[in-house]
């Protein structure tokens, strides 16, 4: 979905378009990267994938439906 410096993370289409997804992956990120949409689905705020701590709380939340890729290593 969104590409950062050091991550990209990816959500599901179907998922990022669910209300109930958005909602928890806006609570359970600590640096903010989740955020609603006016419509309820998912946005990704891009300027903030480089304060990613990976933690995998998000991908914790929701497994399968949402990848943090490393760009390095």
């Amino acid at each position: 979905m969104a590409n950062g410096m050091f991550i990209k993370v990816e959500v599901d289409a179907v998922a990022a378009k669910d209300a109930a997804v958005t909602k928890k992956l806006t609570e359970v990120c600590p640096v903010n990267i989740f955020a609603p949409k006016d419509d309820g689905s998912l946005r990704i705020i891009d300027e903030n994938l480089d304060e990613c701590t990976l933690c995998d709380l998000c991908v914790q939340a929701f497994p399968g439906k949402v990848k943090v890729v490393k760009l390095y290593e």
